[in-house]
């Protein structure tokens, strides 16, 4: 039997607006106090910098500005939980992008002030409804601001681990946000009901060709909680070193889902 049709996940759009706001609140108020010498440190990612990757939290909400400016497709033919797979393509120029934007801008706290504020004219002037020609094909305004909550939850983990006593807090609902959106691309990505995959306490989704489970416990179970789950979608951790660190657990012969990540394309 095929597996159910599942209902598109449904995202409150004031929640998630205010939760996009307070996490990249976080971030401003923890790197406002850094030294030239914090901001000049290396991160995990690549060649960039502290300085370059705050640049680039910046650009998470400027995406917005520079969809707006797009013309409105005629009609959405896109889906959200396809975005992580789409994101890829323009990864030279985006790290280009962050190293102008932190060139440019020595006062970064002041930089992210005028974003912050942007960001918010443009949620009071346009519906959620408001298309915009992103890269997983047209997608809601409404539905394009959850894809802000992943990058600013995965950016925000980035910048914790690159300047050693920096604790950045994590808004609750911007990190449940960003883990139903990439727990529902894992189901896109490996459809299916043999495996139950379990983040407490925001999202359990199936996934897996095989056997579909019924009643009762599942035979394949994969459990994590919501930071290790973005960790091992965005590929900042892998399978097999969540397994050794005992970051996860995962019973059954299907819930090795090491070949399915990173889901970030």
């Amino acid at each position: 039997m095929p597996p159910a049709r599942r209902r598109p996940r449904a995202y409150d759009p004031a929640r998630t607006r205010a939760a996009a706001l307070a996490q990249f609140g976080n971030v401003r108020t923890a790197v406002r106090g850094l030294t030239a010498e914090q901001l000049a440190l290396p991160t995990r990612l690549g060649d960039w910098t502290v300085r370059e990757l705050v640049a680039h939290v910046g650009m998470a909400l400027t995406a917005v500005d520079r969809l707006l400016g797009e013309p409105e497709p005629a009609r959405q033919d896109g889906r959200l939980p396809d975005w992580p797979f789409a994101i890829a393509a323009g990864a030279d120029a985006i790290a280009g992008t962050a190293r102008r934007l932190a060139a440019d801008h020595p006062d970064l706290d002041a930089h992210l002030a005028d974003v912050e504020r942007r960001f918010t004219e443009h949620l009071d002037a346009h519906p959620g409804s408001r298309l915009l020609p992103t890269s997983a094909g047209a997608l809601p305004l409404a539905d394009y601001v959850v894809t802000r909550t992943v990058e600013l939850i995965v950016h925000t983990d980035d910048l914790t681990a690159a300047v050693p006593g920096l604790d950045i807090p994590l808004d609750r609902q911007a990190l449940a946000a960003a883990t139903r959106l990439l727990a529902d691309a894992l189901a896109v990505k490996a459809p299916g009901a043999s495996t139950e995959v379990r983040i407490p306490p925001y999202a359990v989704v199936q996934c897996v060709e095989g056997p579909r489970h019924t009643r009762g416990t599942p035979p394949n179970v994969v459990e994590t909680d919501p930071l290790t789950w973005v960790r091992l979608a965005t590929g900042r951790l892998t399978w097999k070193d969540a397994v050794a660190d005992a970051k996860l657990s995962a019973s059954g012969e299907r819930a090795d889902l090491g070949e399915l990540l990173p889901l970030l394309g």
